[in-house]
């Protein structure tokens, strides 16, 4: 096994998942959907990344959520409700694969394409809604929000489906659909609330995945061992980087990889990248604008915070 996990594949997973560890602890997002892909484009079989990111992604967050959980942040109600729909729905998500019509890893990579821009489209929605609620001048209520039990069980439902079939959607899907429902959770509460409920659905689809399967050491210990010190890392930088910057950059990788995995060729993608990246701030800028706000600011949260620097 030593020397299995020598390679220059191994060690390729262990210098990219440290990479996108360091995202996920600057942003929160993006954890499997980046992951995967990346996987993917290192050679590795598609069934064999979303089982072994799976796997990887039920230890990594159990760290975080645990930092949650100690800090009181995570409403454990809704959290609940959202466990009941999404643990048995992302256990048969892994099942999915074997109806699927002809060559596996295909129909994988196309289901896996449409996932990544979905995520990417949520991304984008997310940072909308964080705008809006910036300009209403809203501050965080310090009661919890009313539960829509039945309506937050299907959410954890169809994210849990999405998260069995591609590990996509856990901190993506799930998030925008709790910011839809329940508007007023804060923020802190809402990525607490996000990381609880991940771990068990996350460890239900490990587990499924596992069984359909298997596990790729040689995958698997680089990832962990590369992705926990990044994700710790990132969460140390949080403060030092614009978070706006970083989840932009995550939107363009996601679209990226989404057309990539449907096939798209590389002429289109330059220009796709390209187009993002000059237009994409000068839409944003324009879109701040329209909501009362200069077109480039600060790294504004989703809720205006007292200020007690000098208290």
């Amino acid at each position: 096994m030593l020397a299995d996990l020598l390679t220059q594949e191994a060690l390729s997973v262990l210098v990219v998942s440290f990479g996108i560890g360091i995202v996920v602890g600057l942003t929160g997002m993006g954890g499997g959907a980046l992951m995967t892909p990346a996987l993917i484009f290192l050679g590795v079989p598609p069934t064999t990344a979303v089982a072994n990111d799976l796997v990887a992604a039920s230890v990594n967050k159990s760290v975080g959520a645990t930092v949650h959980w100690r800090h009181g942040s995570p409403n454990i109600r809704l959290a609940t409700y959202l466990v009941i729909g999404s643990v048995p729905f992302a256990f048969l998500g892994t099942f999915v694969h074997k109806l699927a019509p002809g060559d596996t890893d295909h129909f994988l990579k196309l289901v896996l394409g449409g996932a990544l821009l979905f995520a990417a489209a949520s991304y984008m929605f997310r940072m909308y809604l964080q705008l809006r609620l910036v300009t209403g001048g809203n501050e965080a209520p310090e009661e919890d929000p009313r539960l829509k039990p039945l309506l937050t069980i299907v959410i954890g439902a169809l994210g849990g489906l999405l998260v069995g079939i591609t590990s996509v959607g856990s901190g993506s899907v799930i998030m925008i659909a709790l910011l839809l429902v329940y508007p007023t959770l804060s923020a802190v509460k809402l990525v607490g609330t996000d990381l609880v409920q991940a771990v068990p659905l996350v460890l239900a689809a490990a587990i499924g995945q596992v069984i359909n399967h298997g596990v790729e050491w040689a995958v698997l210990i680089p990832l962990i061992l590369g992705g926990t010190p990044g994700t710790f890392l990132g969460s140390r930088m949080a403060r030092w980087v614009s978070q706006s910057v970083i989840r932009r950059g995550i939107v363009i990788m996601l679209t990226l990889s989404g057309a990539k995995m449907l096939g798209a060729d590389a002429t289109f993608l330059l220009f796709l990248g390209g187009g993002m990246l000059l237009l994409g701030p000068l839409l944003w800028g324009f879109i701040r604008q329209s909501r009362g706000l200069a077109a480039f600011d600060n790294n504004a949260a989703a809720w205006r915070l007292p200020d007690r620097s000098d208290k």
